[in-house]
């Protein structure tokens, strides 16, 4: 994909981004059989950052096998649905603390007593995390609502009468 579609794609997506913290990660594992595990993420505007424990599962094979999707969706209607599909290759690195990252993700769907909770008692659970650096290679958003569709749906729409 090239580099001005992407950021097309995602700055399109950026309301979906500020809106939500949960996506779902896909990776394969070293069987070759895939994995897609819940994560929360953060957005920097350059890279998807998840965050977990420095020994969760995901980050040996993460370091081996750095392709991953990302998918990121909201919506309980077919008029309010929205999705963000993703592409990219994870970097890891182990942090000492808590990365900034999580926190700011919490912080998006907390208030602020809640988030200081959640801060006091991931700083007493973690001594070191795992920060998961997703840069993205393609991208693409679709908001059901306003007619964004995958091509093929766009197709048949049309084909139909319903576009």
């Amino acid at each position: 994909m090239k580099s001005t579609e992407l950021k097309d794609e995602l700055t399109a997506a950026a309301e979906l981004l500020d809106a939500t913290s949960a996506a779902h990660l896909a990776y394969t594992v070293g069987d070759g059989s895939p994995r897609v595990v819940p994560v929360g993420y953060f957005w920097t505007g350059t890279e998807f950052v998840v965050s977990t424990a420095d020994t969760a599962p995901k980050v040996a094979v993460l370091r081996r096998h750095p392709e991953v999707a990302l998918a990121i969706d909201s919506g309980d209607s077919p008029g309010a649905a929205r999705a963000l599909s993703v592409r990219g290759t994870a970097a890891v690195e182990i942090v000492d603390g808590i990365v900034p990252e999580y926190l700011a993700a919490a912080r998006k769907s907390m208030d602020a007593d809640a988030a200081a909770e959640f801060e006091t008692n991931v700083r007493g659970m973690y001594d070191r995390m795992a920060r998961i650096a997703i840069t993205p290679t393609w991208a693409r958003f679709y908001d059901y609502g306003a007619g964004r569709l995958p091509g093929f749906l766009a197709e048949l729409a049309e084909k139909s009468g319903r576009d």
